[in-house]
């Protein structure tokens, strides 16, 4: 998309401004007087990686971990100047107070336009593969773009994306900080995916009885459970590794209404046999991501355990795994109990450690 330029002699008088004004702000960071206005989102930054959680992901080469990138990316997220209407952020979607996700069915975009989908937690997807339900990004940088533009989103324009930024004098510092350059748009996608990649989640109590032994952590109901999920209930067939997803599609034969149109996974691949299949969601703090499937076509979590129990809903491509489980009324409270041991907190791991252990 073509950038817009003015010419040479008002380049000439804007950038003394600018400049000027940079170094003024600079001055005022060094007093500590920005940080106070960037960091005013409640998300704690820790430099431990969650308990429980395998180490076992990626940073791309051309987006390395920094501290700067993060606050900068922070702020991003939480900016409803992001938006066209400047009405809606990334936050207003991936809400910390739910789940990082949005507590209702579907999305919500500018002049609250309804999205066809529901909005997928955030957390942990440091440890992904894809992005969406569909899968059809692979990285949190290009997940980033797409909101953004999406008419029925954030519905921002690119242009108009720059023109806030760079004539926003707190952003001018930290993408100074950040990338020693004026604000870009690879420069946002950069630093929201380098902030989104730290928000994790794991030592639950779920962790602290089945890696450290501890075994007040469990209810006997919620141990109960745990022998259910890896057993009779059959959901650790997808439900894998610790973050408790295989990261691939399956097709279960949710969703009610229009939400069973849905192509999910084929709209990627153009494979007719991957029609109504989706990406296996983490169950990392499931308890606070309601409403469930990807269309929220699932109030509760006792309505999905019944959707499994029932063996989902029959169709062509129906997943070879799903079969009536014929769960017991308790067996089904022993499931939901254990669901609700993978809940924690979300916290914010520090870069410096993320980069370190992956070295």
């Amino acid at each position: 998309m073509r950038s817009r330029r003015g010419k040479p002699e008002e380049m000439s008088k804007v950038r003394p401004i600018r400049c000027a004004r940079l170094l003024f702000f600079i001055g005022l960071l060094s007093l500590g007087l920005i940080r106070v206005v960037v960091a005013s989102e409640p998300l704690p930054m820790e430099t431990s990686f969650p308990f429980g959680l395998e180490p076992d992901f990626e940073i791309p080469k051309h987006n390395p971990m920094t501290a700067e990138k993060v606050l900068l990316g922070k702020r991003l997220f939480f900016d409803k100047n992001l938006s066209k209407d400047r009405s809606i952020s990334c936050a207003t979607c991936h809400d910390p107070a739910q789940g990082f996700s949005n507590g209702e069915a579907l999305a919500q975009g500018v002049a609250g336009v309804i999205g066809t989908r529901n909005v997928p937690s955030i957390v942990n997807r440091l440890l992904g593969r894809t992005q969406f339900w569909d899968g059809r990004s692979e990285t949190l940088e290009v997940q980033a773009l797409e909101p953004l533009f999406n008419p029925n989103e954030m519905a921002m324009d690119e242009n108009l994306l720059i023109e806030r930024l760079r004539t926003d004098v707190i952003y001018l510092v930290l993408f100074q900080q950040a990338f020693d350059a004026e604000p870009t748009l690879d420069g946002v996608l950069q630093a929201i995916a380098t902030f989104e990649r730290t928000l994790l989640s794991g030592t639950t109590p779920f962790d602290k009885y089945e890696w450290n032994g501890e075994k007040m952590a469990l209810s006997d109901s919620a141990v109960r459970g745990i022998a259910l999920f890896r057993g009779k209930a059959r959901c650790s067939t997808c439900h894998i590794g610790t973050n408790l997803t295989d990261e691939k599609f399956h097709n279960l034969g949710a969703g009610a209404g229009i939400g069973q149109d849905d192509p999910g996974r084929a709209a990627v691949t153009k494979e007719s046999e991957d029609f109504g299949k989706f990406k296996t969601p983490t169950l990392r703090n499931v308890t606070r991501t309601a409403p469930y499937m990807h269309d929220g076509s699932l109030a509760t979590l006792e309505e999905v355990i019944a959707f499994y129990d029932r063996g989902g809903r029959p169709n062509p491509n129906l997943d070879k795994e799903i079969k009536p489980l014929q769960l017991t009324d308790a067996e089904k409270a022993d499931l939901l109990e254990f669901l609700k041991s993978l809940t924690s907190s979300v916290v914010s791991v520090s870069p410096k450690e993320l980069e370190e252990l992956i070295e």
